[in-house]
């Protein structure tokens, strides 16, 4: 997270190896409500895709979050390695992450920040599965649905968000659609040098599957993408429609 730091723990009794998070007290002056927020969030969540709190302990000076330990690294270091994803590859990658964040959405969680950094594989293997961690930033639903503090990360953010418009869970299911546009070609839908334009490509929700990258991939894939990188978030797939999407 921003504040905290990550080191590696060994459990005396059992030799488990687990990673914990270290926040220093003083930096949650202030922020007290939004790490209560994270830990009731991270509470509650069992999924397989989704890295568990496992515990917590305080000192006087610190809090310490003890987490499942993911050695695979972030999918954006693969990205960088491979240069893009198979659509077999991509696909059975991105139905684990619909799985996670439609699990997220029943418990009334909208993760807020997903990008392929928050993106973590369980081990080194070739055919890990993938984890979705850092909570920092997401929010239990109240019973209004509709949130509307603008965080995230610019490129991977939905239009709504940036024109500070309320919004809800659809932010996540954009995001994903984002990240399968990368997994599938290796770069972003929108980039600019200049934030404010890349803002105006994001909030006009203006992409193009550009020749000859993505001349080889299938229409369904272009479909799928379409459908989550839709810029009115009621007409936006939710997960469980993009989860029965033939690709």
């Amino acid at each position: 997270g921003a504040f905290s730091e990550v080191v590696l723990a060994e459990e005396r009794a059992s030799g488990k190896l687990f990673a914990v998070k270290c926040i220093p007290k003083k930096a949650l002056k202030g922020k007290e409500s939004s790490i209560e927020n994270e830990i009731a969030v991270l509470r509650k969540i069992k999924h397989e895709n989704i890295v568990a709190l496992e515990d917590i302990y305080e000192s006087p000076n610190h809090l310490y979050l003890v987490m499942q330990l993911v050695s695979g690294g972030e999918l954006f270091d693969r990205i960088v390695e491979k240069g893009f994803y198979t659509e077999k590859d991509a696909s059975t990658l991105i139905r684990q992450v619909l799985d996670a964040v439609y699990y997220l959405h029943r418990m009334g969680i909208v993760h807020r920040d997903l990008k392929p950094e928050n993106l973590l594989y369980y081990s080194q293997d070739e055919e890990s599965k993938i984890m979705i961690s850092d909570f920092g930033l997401s929010k239990m639903e109240g019973k209004g649905d509709v949130m509307s503090t603008a965080c995230g990360t610019p490129g991977y953010v939905a239009p709504e968000v940036l024109a500070q418009k309320p919004y809800s869970k659809a932010v996540d299911c954009w995001s994903i659609g984002v990240i399968a546009y990368i997994l599938l070609c290796g770069y972003p839908p929108f980039y600019d040098e200049n934030d404010s334009k890349l803002f105006e490509q994001i909030l006009k929700a203006e992409y193009e599957f550009d020749s000859p990258y993505w001349d080889d991939i299938s229409e369904s894939a272009k479909d799928f993408i379409r459908n989550l990188m839709e810029k009115d978030p009621n007409k936006r797939y939710t997960c469980e429609q993009a989860a029965r999407h033939p690709w």
